[in-house]
């Protein structure tokens, strides 16, 4: 099955913009009608990036994985951590999309709550842009995963609990 057509819509740099779009356009409109919850909304959504991004980046470093397009198609899945020719800062464990993507949704999901729908698209969206990651070839199943799975906890007990 073919995904060229969603993946031209999911990007890299699309998905990217689309996640800070979110948060981005919440704190402007919170501006704009003086509504403070959507402001804090918002820094809390980009403090949960922020935070996401900085464990990524070292996990990243330490993992050196190189990324499924990296790899010969008659190649070894196998030995693809710990690879000296993988780029030190943009390796593929763990998928920096997903981890950007599931820190806004969990903060958006918890902040918005009582809005039954905003749940379910703020991680619909997340598991969209995870899984165009895996399309693409940027990404192993398990890196998204890992990215998802290391986000909700940064967003929701550091980042919630923290405030």
């Amino acid at each position: 099955m073919s995904f060229q057509g969603f993946n031209r819509g999911f990007s890299g740099s699309i998905t990217a913009s689309e996640i800070a779009l979110v948060p981005a356009s919440f704190y402007a409109a919170g501006l704009l009608r003086n509504d403070s919850y959507s402001e804090k909304t918002a820094l809390l959504a980009g403090e949960a990036v922020a935070d996401s991004l900085a464990l990524n980046l070292v996990l990243k470093m330490a993992s050196r994985r190189l990324r499924p397009s990296q790899i010969a198609p008659t190649g070894s899945f196998s030995d693809t951590f710990f690879r000296s020719n993988a780029s030190l800062l943009n390796g593929s464990f763990p998928s920096a999309h997903a981890m950007a993507a599931f820190s806004v949704a969990a903060i958006f999901a918890r902040r918005y709550r009582d809005h039954r729908w905003v749940p379910w698209v703020a991680y619909g969206m997340a598991g969209v842009i995870s899984f165009s990651r895996i399309s693409l070839q940027s990404h192993f199943p398990s890196d998204v995963f890992l990215g998802a799975a290391l986000a909700y906890p940064i967003a929701r007990f550091v980042v919630l609990e923290g405030q």
